[in-house]
């Protein structure tokens, strides 16, 4: 999979990016990841990349030609690489990451997971024209009802949650299957939020470790792991059960 970013703060995404699970997907070659700056494909001499809106009001807004320019510049590139596929043409995703999109949660994470190529907006600033939301993405996406400077970090955090689905991120692929918000065991199962876990000591001032994670009997521990998740996401998060 490649993933495309599109922000006006690349320097951001150093760090993030460059540890753990994603580093190794991309030293292995499982995943692409590049972070581009909107003013590349800026028109005019002094990259100026928003404006004032029609209108009036406060802010700025960030210009629908740079955008574009970005996005065919990148959909070209795909067409022309190793990522593409019989299918290419229909398996890029243009996504805008904005406060009014869909909230982002694991099912849309293993959606997305499933495309050849992702490109990332990351909205500034007052806004962005609206000429590209009804003209140049596929969808919008939220991570959660709440204000962020940008959409910069709503990047990191679906492009985490991807990445990890890929096939041969994740040591034992397994390991996915009983996740928090994924299938417990199989399709239809609630998507429930992770079982407690318990590692040594056995006891640690007076706090026990359960005695069935002890036993040895794993049919008695999946079964003592699938009630503690259920009832941990009854509490928590009883839509999930709906």
């Amino acid at each position: 999979m490649k993933i495309d970013i599109l922000t006006l703060f690349p320097e951001m995404f150093k760090g993030p990016f460059d540890e753990s699970i994603i580093k190794r997907a991309r030293k292995k070659g499982l995943i692409e990841i590049n972070v581009h700056n909107i003013r590349d494909w800026a028109i005019d001499k002094h990259k100026m990349v928003d404006d004032r809106p029609f209108g009036g009001g406060p802010g700025m807004v960030l210009m629908v030609e740079p955008i574009d320019n970005a996005l065919q510049d990148l959909k070209s590139k795909v067409l022309n690489s190793k990522h593409r596929t019989p299918s290419t043409e229909h398996r890029t995703r243009v996504i805008l990451l904005d406060a009014a999109g869909k909230t982002f949660n694991q099912k849309v994470a293993e959606r997305l997971s499933k495309y050849d190529h992702l490109i990332l907006i990351s909205g500034h600033y007052k806004g962005i024209d609206e000429r590209v939301r009804q003209h140049l993405v596929d969808e919008e996406i939220s991570i959660g009802d709440y204000i962020l400077t940008g959409g910069e970090i709503p990047a990191m955090v679906i492009t985490d949650a991807i990445v990890r689905l890929i096939p041969g991120v994740i040591g034992k692929e397994e390991s996915l299957k009983k996740e928090s918000f994924s299938d417990f065991d199989s399709p239809g199962v609630p998507r429930l939020l992770g079982f407690p876990q318990y590692t040594r000591p056995k006891k640690y001032k007076d706090w026990k470790v359960p005695k069935v994670l002890l036993s040895g009997n794993h049919k008695e521990i999946e079964k003592w792991r699938e009630g503690k998740a259920f009832e941990k996401t009854k509490a928590r998060r009883p839509d999930l059960l709906k």
